[in-house]
């Protein structure tokens, strides 16, 4: 599953200008980058009154795919799933997640953005995983970028999570409640080959090169499907 590294800052900082230019020094370097922003933002319209994907969403229906020759685009209700699980579920084939927001996201590397001294406290003493900080402000401490340093934390970012890092991709991943759970190598190892014997055994399954199994467990007072 890819690293993930979130840009956090206080509104208005630059969070998005210099997340941006982060992006498109990877891209040139050949890596591939998802990104997934957060925004308190309501009611946002990305599909327009009139159009087909409109009508679908005012029917009601929980999720809308377009599906057309030069992209995929999907609407959907906010699931309310961590940052860590969207970036496993919707993007596990890219070398990096890059988000913006997730402030309070757990185990996440997260990188600070602050432009003025008026903004009061850093977050770095707020909140945990900060990383680096991108700021004109001066301050003290390990890994403090200048906002216009975009090529430098490309540089930070790539040393730290890509690179030689993208051959160590692990063979198997498990996922529980959308947590990933971490298994050593010879686990790994036993998971992996116990499905993909099992998998050999069934019909038109030649040529699998990846495999992918979700369970959901019965509750055991209802019968139904826990979610």
């Amino acid at each position: 599953m890819p690293p993930i590294v979130t840009f956090i800052g206080r509104h208005n900082c630059g969070k998005t200008t210099l997340a941006t230019q982060v992006v498109r020094r990877l891209k040139e370097r050949g890596y591939s980058i998802a990104v997934i922003k957060s925004t308190k933002e309501t009611g946002l319209v990305l599909d327009q009154a009139g159009t087909d994907t409109f009508r679908y969403r005012q029917a009601g229906a929980d999720a809308v795919t377009l599906i057309a020759p030069d992209q995929m685009v999907m609407k959907t209700i906010n699931p309310g799933k961590r940052l860590t699980t969207l970036a496993h579920r919707y993007f596990p084939d890219v070398d990096l997640v890059i988000g913006e927001g997730f402030k309070e996201a757990v185990q996440v590397a997260k990188i600070e953005v602050s432009r003025n001294d008026n903004e009061g406290e850093l977050l770095r003493d707020q909140v945990n995983g900060v990383i680096a900080i991108a700021t004109n402000r001066r301050i003290a401490g390990d890994y403090i970028f200048r906002l216009d340093e975009s090529g430098e934390l490309a540089d930070f970012i790539e040393k730290r999570f890509l690179g030689d890092n993208l051959s160590k991709k692990d063979q198997a991943v498990l996922l529980v409640n959308g947590n990933k759970v971490v298994m050593k190598e010879f686990v790994q190892e036993i998971l992996a080959n116990t499905i993909t014997g099992f998998v050999k055994s069934l019909k038109t399954t030649q040529g699998a090169r990846e495999i992918e199994l979700r369970i959901r467990i019965p509750s055991k007072n209802t019968g139904h499907e826990k979610k």
